[in-house]
């Protein structure tokens, strides 16, 4: 699927059109045998991102749907920046984002089936400064001020806190409690520092809530891959290489993008639309000690349709088996749904029906929006900042990507986007 060739038109909003393993003409698509995806309403996906290109919403973006092993539906649309005006193609390279939580996630399961930690270890096992970190509580004055009381954790922070995000370590530029502004104004990005000082500065700030007790989005991910390179003795960026990135073939999915021909295939978001809001974005094309698990990968269209088929596959894909079903499973059962303990707030991104395996995010129940929106009990997904999404749909099976660079229009697009897929969709 990866080397379907694409043909580039010249114009800065013009399609570029995949020439797959089946007939394929503009707006029209023989569908696979077996696929269930009505071809005029798949036309309608083409539309809808031909105006946002046109209307100069987004530079450019490409979209993958692939059913029972085939492209249902393979196009790309615009340019990958609007001053080279160079054509969107498979090979174009984008910013994953948070995208890059899910592949972190595959691999820290590969660590926990190989047995290099347990889940209930202590994070302080691995990284001793741990064992001293406080929960920030905030008091309210009767004048209306706020304090914040630091407080001993009830219970050591464990593996399986970091990996459902329910660990109390947080963002600093989303929302606006004390120790939010704490990770904010703690200066967390400074310098040039690796994964095993980014850990020192983040054992150093206090907990947003008690481990286990909220789902809270932030650095949980680069903590528990700095647990990672200690259990292994070697740097994050090895540590996947090796074990999943090599044997899915995913040879342009990493951190840092140093070859020069490469770098000439980055995708950049509209000028106006290039604040990512996520308190440091690196430049791949600068090479820093900091690989950051949870949000500095970078990934291709060919290459992130493997990963997401092998995760619609169940963990195995050509023959290889990166996980292993019993593993699959773990990663992919709800651990912070009813009966766990875990509260959801404002910030649960997972969002409305969603639950939260070992670093993904698992559909447990239609959702309380009348009509509910698309997709099956069982869904995995997730996204990030940069626009880039995946949803993969193992009871239908089949699985889309999306990968532009937009952090202003990306929800809009999303939600558009999975909208018009199902409704593509026949029984």
């Amino acid at each position: 699927m990866h080397s379907f060739r694409l043909t580039c038109a010249a114009a800065a909003a013009a399609v570029v059109l995949a020439a797959p393993a089946y007939p394929h003409t503009e707006g029209t698509y023989e569908i696979p045998a077996g696929a269930h995806f009505n071809r005029d309403k798949l036309a309608k996906i083409s539309e809808f991102f031909k105006n946002e290109v046109a209307t100069g919403k987004i530079p450019g973006a490409i979209v993958l749907i692939q059913q029972r092993g085939k492209p249902v539906y393979h196009e790309a649309f615009g340019v990958q920046d609007v001053v080279s005006k160079v054509p969107i193609t498979d090979k174009t390279i984008f910013r994953l984002a948070s995208m890059s939580k899910s592949i972190t996630a595959v691999v820290s399961m590969q660590l926990l089936q190989e047995g290099k930690y347990k889940l209930d270890d202590p994070v302080s096992k691995y990284i001793p400064s741990f064992a001293n970190v406080k929960v920030g509580v905030e008091k309210k004055a009767e004048d209306g001020t706020k304090t914040l009381e630091l407080v001993p954790p009830k219970r050591p922070l464990t593996i399986l806190d970091l990996m459902t995000h329910t660990s109390g370590i947080t963002y600093g530029f989303y929302g606006d409690s004390l120790v939010r502004k704490a990770y904010k104004e703690a200066n967390i990005y400074g310098g040039d520092f690796d994964l095993a000082e980014f850990a020192e500065r983040i054992a150093k700030l206090p907990l947003h809530n008690q481990p286990g007790a909220l789902w809270q989005y932030g650095h949980s991910t680069d903590i528990l891959a700095r647990v990672m390179e200690v259990t292994t003795g070697e740097k994050l960026s090895t540590i996947e290489r090796e074990r999943l990135l090599d044997p899915l073939g995913m040879k342009d999915t990493g951190f840092f993008v140093t070859d020069p021909e490469k770098q000439k295939l980055m995708a950049e978001p509209m000028p106006n639309d290039s604040d990512f809001r996520v308190g440091r974005v690196n430049d791949p094309t600068k090479v820093k000690k900091w690989e950051s698990a949870s949000g500095g990968m970078v990934s291709t269209m060919a290459d992130y349709s493997r990963f997401a088929q092998m995760l619609l596959n169940g963990g195995t894909l050509d023959g290889k088996t990166i996980l292993k079903p019993e593993t699959f499973k773990e990663l992919t059962t709800d651990r912070v749904g009813p009966g766990s303990g875990v509260e959801r707030d404002f910030f649960y991104f997972p969002g409305d029906g969603f639950g939260f395996g070992l670093g993904i995010a698992v559909r447990t129940d239609p959702g309380t929006a009348k009509p509910p929106p698309p997709g099956d009990l069982g869904e995995l997904k997730w996204d990030g900042a940069s626009g880039c999404y995946y949803v993969i749909d193992r009871k239908q099976d089949f699985f889309f990507v999306l990968l532009e660079q937009t952090p202003t229009e990306r929800q809009r697009i999303q939600r558009t986007l999975k909208q018009l897929v199902y409704e593509a969709m026949e029984n």
